[in-house]
């Protein structure tokens, strides 16, 4: 698998839990060719590398609510609620995961979690940049509503009727 392929298969498999962008144990563990049990042992044995925002186990509500959201299958999976990995999580994972393919996946998956960190960035600047534009369109908007009164009082007042000078029989 080409690298490009993978990166994009890596950023397939992130998704925002709790406001943290994670990845799940079995996705990592399909990533390193190693069983999601093995995985979850590794990282029991060294549970002090990695603490809660480094890795958190979802609720089942979470967990329900990720299936429901991107058709993962519920048929012959898991028994265990997953391990969720911040990326944090996932470069603490390379410390435990020793294989040569371990450390080059790992090196994927940081650089995806870089990539993705950059591109968010290029959008709050745009959005900033977007909602900066629309405050002086609405201070336009008033301005111009302020004219448009004007000139519509201009035009609603009444010529007062010129007294006639003259005569009356």
């Amino acid at each position: 698998m080409s690298k490009l392929l993978l990166i994009e298969s890596i950023e397939n498999k992130i998704y925002v839990i709790r406001g943290q962008k994670v990845m799940l144990d079995s996705d990592l563990a399909k990533l390193y060719r190693v069983k999601t049990s093995n995985l979850n042992k590794a990282v029991k044995r060294n549970l002090d590398r990695f603490p809660q925002d480094f890795m958190f186990q979802l609720t089942k509500e979470e967990f329900n609510n990720l299936k429901f959201h991107f058709g993962i299958s519920s048929w012959g999976g898991t028994r265990k609620l997953p391990y969720a990995f911040t990326e944090q999580g996932v470069a603490m994972l390379s410390s435990v995961l020793k294989s040569k393919k371990a450390i080059q996946v790992n090196i994927l998956i940081v650089r995806t979690f870089v990539k993705i960190r950059e591109f968010l960035s290029t959008h709050k600047e745009l959005a900033q940049k977007l909602n900066e534009l629309e405050k002086k369109t609405v201070k336009h908007d008033i301005e111009i509503k302020t004219i448009f009164e004007a000139i519509r009082q201009l035009m609603a007042i009444e010529e007062k009727p010129k007294k006639q000078i003259g005569f009356r029989p």
